[in-house]
């Protein structure tokens, strides 16, 4: 059951509307003249029915019908005048009212955004519609007009007193039924408003995912919860409709019971001589005129009942704190120093806390990574720092200034931010890099670009920087539009840099280029990076550690790296292979609590206990350049028990040999491109007796060598509806791959990728009609059957 409007979140509607007051005089004055003039209707039927008809003056008719020609003239002037000032009322209270929503919108804390569903927030802009068309509307002229139903009033007990007790009567149940109406339409309109939330949120989560529902073919089960809500959506109109209708009906009722009563005591007065005829129809005109404007009161109570509901939740919006609009301090461009003091955040009162009493200082320049497992704080805590969310309890400095003292702008100015899922918006590339700082020259765009790495496919669009990237960026792969919003992040050369999972949709020589981007940027800003990428946590300076909303550990990535993954760091320079000696499991589980190690090192890193400063030290221009080799960072955010387990040994590979043609007198080196496959040859010394080369390969599927072969498939020409079919001439038989060692001093065991696939023959081989593929001609005597692609 939706909550009963609240009279203090209505306060805001008196102030808003005092610009207004001269208008809606305007209206009323001209609504008196109107309703003066209705009045002559009345009036000429009583003197024709009394004067005319029973003398005959028909002079006086033509004068009575000459006046009332000028009184329809001078009626419709006054009603049309008073329609186009309502419309100059709802234009600006549209233009005010929906421009103080947006802006109040966007200075809510995001918190409170992230509280309601974007149902809501949407349905706020109709609310700006029902109070549009109800202050502008018929809804506000029956307002206006319905104060002059006591003149009437007064008119009938003075030309026909007998029959004014009748109205007197009816008037407190028009009153009651309008009032009855109010309680219950109220509540009827507010069911049916939730419902309509809840069915428009479904659907607003059903186009965001529109692409996983067609993969999956989630349609099965998302139509039954969309039929669910729909239904009772559509229970709730009805029940709201009904009661509508219901209230409606009484209202004719008792229009048409008013009228009845008022002809029967009318005629009884007139039989006793008490009442003329014209008198009576002049009375029944009257009351039209007032028992129209109550009937149409309760038919148009939801109006007023959802004007009530609109303004209430506009008022608590307008009520709700915003974010700060006028510093209180003047700070000029910060060096980058972050300081976070014994912060505590949770997201409700309820739950339990999500960052925990963590201190932390950073110091201008280098890059820093945050690592832990999911779920650990590492975004909130990085939405903490950018003050998107507002701690409990603690605060958080740059260059020793409270952040909480500047507006969103300027922190928005010093503090670059890359969310987890890249958000651009409908508009061109240069629109959406430029949204942070819209007096950014061509230049600056460029630049930045040009640092995020993303100029060059830029200049490669159609249209360039002026290219139309589509609702959301929909023209644009997941890749091109996260490095689109690092190049956001970076206009304007923000002196802290904050990037969360930056290389989710990156392949692996965009997240190279990322890394590089990340090293040149952190020589003259500070890099603040949550990433489980292996390549871009090689390259960090200085690397923290959270578990369960605690700072486990922290210090240079050179000395963290190793107690996270259980070894030594990889030092730079040093292959794969030697790194891979350190291992991929935690030496140890970090908790906030883990005590620092006996005779450690002088500069080892230590677990960091709650409420202890955690310092990032001098800020490292040139970062390692290795990474441990080796470990992945799965495994570094592997669960406890986990982290003991040993990594899984790769299946037995099918080992085939052949001799190999000529004798070799140096080692062999083996190179093979195919995927997990080995090969190894065994160094001899000079003059020994040939070797047999061993070839690791996978028994499924086969390859064949390049030895003086090559596949063909030659596409059928266009409108040929002949399948080519390669039959064979031999009985198939197994085909090895075979070493060929050129004489060289230093030979090596070649493999070719393998581009044909040798199989039994089959039955048929069918290659899609207008496909187009080109190959040498195939020049062999085995037998070889052709595989299509789709095997």
């Amino acid at each position: 059951m939706p909550e009963s409007p609240s009279p203090e979140n209505r306060r805001w509607l008196k102030p808003f509307l005092k610009p207004f007051k001269g208008v809606f005089r305007e209206v009323v004055a001209m609504s008196f003249f109107v309703n003066i003039l209705a009045l002559a209707i009345p009036v000429f039927s009583l003197q024709v029915y009394d004067r005319v008809v029973g003398s005959g003056g028909i002079s006086t008719l033509q004068g009575l019908f000459v006046g009332m020609i000028l009184v329809l003239i001078f009626d419709f002037i006054l009603r049309q005048s008073r329609a186009r000032i309502l419309q100059t009322v709802a234009l600006r209270v549209d233009v005010e009212l929906g421009r103080r929503l947006f802006r109040k919108l966007m200075r809510l804390p995001l918190q409170t955004l992230e509280s309601r569903t974007s149902a809501h927030w949407s349905a706020l802009f109709r609310d700006v519609d029902v109070v549009r068309n109800t202050l502008s509307g018929a809804s506000a002229l029956l307002l206006a007009d319905l104060p002059f139903a006591i003149l009437f009033l007064v008119l009938i007990f003075v030309i026909a007193a007998p029959v004014a007790w009748v109205l007197l009567i009816m008037l407190p149940v028009f009153m009651l039924v309008a009032w009855r109406s109010s309680s219950v339409m109220s509540q009827a309109s507010g069911e049916e408003r939730q419902t309509s939330q809840s069915r428009d949120a479904l659907v607003a989560e059903m186009i965001s995912g529109r692409t996983t529902i067609k993969a999956l073919a989630l349609d099965r089960s998302m139509e039954p919860v969309w039929e669910e809500k729909h239904a009772e959506n559509i229970e709730n109109a009805i029940h709201r409709g009904t009661q509508t209708d219901a209230f409606s009906n009484i209202g004719s009722s008792l229009s048409l019971a008013t009228s009845l009563l008022l002809t029967t005591v009318g005629a009884l007065a007139i039989i006793d001589q008490n009442l003329t005829m014209g008198a009576l129809i002049a009375t029944n005109m009257l009351s039209g005129k007032i028992i129209g404007p109550l009937n149409q009161l309760v038919g148009m109570w939801r109006t007023y009942s959802n004007f009530l509901q609109a303004t209430e939740r506009l008022g608590e919006i307008f009520a709700s704190d915003a974010d700060r609009a006028v510093s209180e301090v003047k700070l000029k461009k910060p060096k980058g120093k972050l300081t976070i003091e014994n912060v505590v955040f949770s997201y409700s009162e309820d739950l339990a806390p999500v960052i925990c009493d963590i201190s932390l200082e950073i110091n201008p320049g280098g890059i820093h990574a945050m690592v832990g497992r999911n779920g650990c704080g590492k975004t909130t805590l990085l939405k903490i720092i950018q003050g998107l969310y507002t701690p409990q309890k603690g605060r958080v400095l740059m260059d020793g200034a409270d952040m909480a003292q500047f507006t969103r702008s300027e922190l928005a100015d010093w503090l670059g931010y890359v969310p987890q899922e890249s958000v651009l918006f409908t508009g061109t590339v240069r629109d959406n890099i430029a949204s942070r700082m819209p007096t950014a020259s061509d230049e600056e765009i460029i630049k930045a670009a040009t640092e995020a790495g993303v100029h060059h496919f830029i200049i490669d669009l159609p249209d360039g920087y002026a290219t139309d990237i589509g609702e959301a960026g929909s023209r644009l792969s997941g890749g091109q539009r996260q490095r689109i919003a690092v190049a956001r992040a970076l206009v304007g050369s923000p002196p802290v840099v904050l990037l969360d999972e930056p290389s989710s949709s990156l392949d692996r020589h965009a997240e190279h280029e990322l890394k590089d981007t990340l090293v040149e940027i952190a020589k003259t800003r500070t890099v603040i990076i949550v990433s489980h990428s292996p390549t871009l946590l090689s390259a960090c300076d200085f690397l923290y550690a959270l578990d369960r909303g605690r700072l486990a550990l922290a210090g240079p990535s050179s000395e963290v790296l190793p107690r996270l993954f259980g070894g030594k760091a990889a030092k730079k320079g040093k292959g794969a292979g030697d790194a891979k000696k350190g291992g991929a499991t935690l030496a140890a589980k970090p908790t906030a609590t883990a005590k620092p190690v006996p005779n450690k090192a002088p500069n080892q890193a230590t677990p960091v206990p709650a409420g202890v400063v955690a310092k990032a030290g001098p800020a490292v221009t040139k970062p390692v350049a290795a990474k441990p080799a080796g470990a992945t960072l799965a495994s570094l955010m592997a669960p406890p028990a986990q982290k003991a387990a040993s990594t899984p040994k790769p299946e037995p590979q099918k080992v085939e040999t052949t001799p190999a043609p000529a004798p070799v007198q140096a080692p062999v080196k083996a190179k093979i491109s195919a995927p997990r496959m080995q090969a190894a040859a065994v160094a001899r010394p000079a003059g020994a007796a040939p070797q047999q080369a061993t070839v690791l390969r996978r028994p499924q599927p086969r390859s064949v060598t390049k030895a003086k072969l090559a596949a063909v498939l030659r596409a059928p020409k266009s409108g040929s509806k002949a399948i080519p079919k390669v039959t064979t001439r031999a009985t198939p038989q197994k085909v090895q791959a075979k070493t060929f060692v050129k004489p060289s001093a230093t030979p090596t065991l070649r493999q070719v990728k393998p581009t044909v696939t040798l199989s039994p023959p089959r039955k048929d081989t069918s290659i899609r009609s207008g496909q187009s593929l080109s190959r040498p001609a195939l020049k062999v005597g085995a037998s070889i059957r052709l595989r299509n692609n789709a095997e």
